[in-house]
């Protein structure tokens, strides 16, 4: 008998991830989470498990891609899926705050891609399945280093694809849309938040948001399309997840002349 499909999941403690590990656990894939607030385990052969990693740290990284070479095996599959938003006007983040953002949305990433792919290109197969969102595609006002950091997952990861041709390894990117995995409590702002000039326009954009993701699609949706992926012979370049609207809007995107389309936008965040 074959040995089960191994997944890492990166962010794995809440949200897409914790659900997708408990899912993905439940129909026999083998699954390492990873949170920044986990332990080292007593049993490496519990499943789903959850090890220590910082993806923002290099030697955290490190240490754990070691843990799992040494008490795991091969990682077949990755989802690199870590991630925070912060909210705040363009003017108003700090360079440090919007490297914050990148640190972890894009190059959390980025270690764990080379963190694995060695050896993945040396056994011929492997998949890495990056969480963008539809906001890497439609700019959200307000939370502007977010769609920053999901359009250059979206970039990088098209690249990826391309280098990868011919190595038996693929790579795709999932475009979520908003769903109810408690992001809105997680959300950061911007330490100028409160003394903003733009607070109140920005404050009522958040609203919207929060209304959005608090009314947002069930979580197991995004699981589930994991499984698929987890499963399939050959991944698309992009899977597109999240309320009919929002799949909708990004449609429109590319049909809508841009000063029309921007204009929408605004006026559905109220600013």
């Amino acid at each position: 008998m074959a040995a089960p499909t191994t997944i890492l999941i990166t962010g794995a403690s809440s949200g897409f991830g914790k659900v997708t590990a408990a899912h993905l656990a439940a129909k026999g894939v083998r699954v390492v989470g990873t949170s920044r607030r986990a332990s080292w385990p007593e049993d490496a052969t519990a499943n789903p498990i959850l090890i220590p990693m910082d993806v923002c740290d290099d030697t955290s990284v490190e240490e754990g891609l070691a843990w799992i070479r040494e008490h795991v095996g091969a990682v077949d599959v990755l989802l690199n899926n870590a991630g925070i938003g912060i909210a705040g006007a363009v003017e108003d983040l700090t360079p440090d705050e919007a490297k914050a953002q990148f640190e972890t949305n894009f190059f959390g990433m980025h270690r764990l891609i080379r963190g694995l792919l060695p050896t993945m290109r040396e056994r011929g197969s492997g998949k890495i399945i990056n969480v963008g969102s539809i906001a890497g595609e439609i700019a959200i006002p307000f939370q502007g280093f977010y769609s920053a950091s999901k359009a250059a997952t979206h970039a990088l990861t098209a690249a990826l694809r391309m280098e990868l041709r011919g190595t038996g390894v693929q790579a795709t990117v999932i475009e979520p849309g908003d769903f109810r995995t408690g992001f809105t409590d997680a959300r950061q702002y911007a330490a100028a938040w409160e003394a903003s000039a733009y607070q109140a326009r920005a404050q009522t954009a958040v609203d919207v948001m929060a209304h959005d993701e608090q009314n947002g699609c069930d979580p197991m949706r995004f699981a589930r399309l994991v499984e698929r992926l987890v499963r399939a012979d050959r991944l698309k370049p992009i899977y597109v997840t999240g309320p009919a609207p929002q799949k909708l809007a990004r449609i429109l995107r590319n049909i809508l002349p841009a000063g029309l389309f921007e204009r929408i936008i605004a006026g559905y965040y109220k600013t």
